[in-house]
């Protein structure tokens, strides 16, 4: 028989036992926790179910059958629906086979007889993996379709010391903080640490700290009981639970509340965890890599971040060079990002001549690998050549640097910081022909900024919509 990876249906709980009254009454069970549920006493219609289509995103199955075992529907999961996750019921004399079949396989066990917060709690971690799985499969496929690298791109020595230091840090379980300005890369870092950890095989979860709601963060990470809150109908993982045996990315880390701060540093010391609405603490094991592009000490010295959870963070700390430290990356991500988005929007193009690829050298990045990434995909999307011209990218990436030898300015040590600056704009205005706003780009300052400096006499100062 030719095998087949099918999706499981979303959200669906299937709920196989030969005993007619038990997987009846677990159905009613999981039904009024809000799951979607179908039950069947006979293990060839869950037979047909994982092979014939129509596989559930999570399946309940008795381990002891006659006819078909629970060893059996585990094993046509594995090669028809990979992203089910099966949860086996076993009697307690029978613990050793469920522990051999989780070898084979199996997300979870449980014994019989069975209780109620065994069953939901398995049930609802066990949907969690099943989505995750489904993910990451749609991930890797997106990755495949694309040609996008799954490595960290670049030669550089900053980057060399970066991936370097990655590269040694990776096996421990130590925490990571990763150090760099909007958009140098810290999430791929970090998924590059997971992938290099022996962590790898397991869930990779990222929350940015900055982007979810205070009142709603806390559950978001430590997972909340049912009615512990207005809205809370059910029992909820959070991202620590999520990632239990793996990696959990808290991106924006300097912008987390200073009332949760204790929760994590408590979770970091101790391996634990409490929901909301829950006094039990829950053990996880998660290797935490922390990103900011804030200045952490400056932040303790304000009195806005804890300074033992700093301690705590700062185990480990990678400093992610900002684009312009590195401009002999920028041709590699450059057609990264051509082969990538040209993929995308089925064009071919051959590459990126040289007047543009000198201008794409020539910028300074102020919003790092982000920003090329989107000069990229503009000039992909405008292109009508076969490569990319200097035409197809952004106006303040236009200027003809390379028309004639660059003028190099030197200064005698000691030289006024206020003369140095205006010979700068002077040599700049006469690189860009005197057009104000090209000399403000290349300079990396507003041109409300730049006439201000130069305080010409007889010129008004744009407004703000003329700037």
């Amino acid at each position: 028989m030719v095998a087949w990876s099918q999706t499981p249906t979303a959200a669906e709980v299937a709920v196989v036992d030969d005993d007619a009254a038990n997987a009846t009454s677990l159905e009613k069970l999981l039904t009024r926790e809000g799951f979607v549920v179908r039950a069947t006493a006979d293990p060839r219609q869950a037979l047909r179910w994982m092979s014939g289509g129509s596989p559930p995103a999570v399946l309940v199955t008795d381990l002891m059958m006659p006819e078909v075992d629970g060893l059996e529907l585990l094993r046509t999961a594995a090669v028809h629906a990979p992203d089910t996750a099966v949860v086996l019921m076993t009697a307690y004399g029978t613990v050793e086979t469920a522990v051999a079949a989780m070898k084979e396989g199996a997300y979870d066990f449980l014994t019989k007889p069975l209780r109620r917060t065994d069953v939901v709690r398995a049930v609802g971690r066990a949907m969690e993996r099943s989505r995750l799985a489904i993910e990451n499969r749609a991930l890797r496929a997106e990755l495949e379709r694309t040609g996008r690298s799954r490595e960290i791109i670049g030669t550089a020595e900053p980057t060399r010391r970066a991936i370097a230091l990655l590269e040694a840090v990776a096996p421990a379980r130590s925490t990571v903080l990763l150090l760099g300005e909007s958009g140098t890369g810290k999430e791929v870092f970090a998924r590059a640490l997971h992938r290099a950890s022996p962590r790898a095989a397991r869930a990779f979860v990222a929350v940015n700290c900055a982007a979810i709601p205070e009142n709603l963060l806390e559950s978001e990470l430590f997972g909340h009981e049912r009615g512990a809150f207005t809205g809370a109908a059910t029992r909820r993982d959070g991202r620590f639970q999520v990632a239990d045996g793996g990696t959990l990315l808290l991106d924006e880390i300097g912008d987390l509340p200073l009332a949760l701060q204790g929760k994590l540093l408590r979770a970091l010391q101790e391996g634990e965890v409490e929901r909301v609405g829950s006094s039990r603490p829950e053990r996880v094991d998660v290797r935490v890599i922390a990103a900011t592009n804030r200045d952490l000490r400056a932040e303790v010295e304000a009195g806005r971040f804890r300074e033992d959870l700093y301690w705590r963070l700062d185990v480990i700390r990678i400093e992610l060079p900002p684009l312009r430290q590195r401009s002999e990356d920028v041709p590699a991500l450059a057609h990264h990002f051509l082969r990538r988005f040209a993929a995308e929007n089925g064009k071919a193009l051959l590459g990126i001549d040289r007047d543009a690829l000198e201008a794409l050298q020539a910028w300074r990045w102020p919003g790092n690998v982000r920003e090329l990434e989107n000069a990229m995909e503009r000039a992909v999307v405008l292109a009508r050549g076969s490569a990319i011209t200097l035409a197809d990218l952004p106006s303040h990436l236009q200027l003809r640097v390379h028309d004639g030898p660059r003028r190099v300015l030197s200064f005698p040590v000691g030289t006024a910081l206020a003369e140095i600056e205006r010979d700068a704009i002077d040599a700049t205005l006469a690189l860009t022909g005197g057009d104000k706003r090209r000399a403000a780009a290349l300079l990396g300052i507003g041109v409300r900024t730049l006439y201000r400096r130069l305080g010409a006499p007889g010129e008004a100062i744009p407004t703000e919509e003329e700037s």
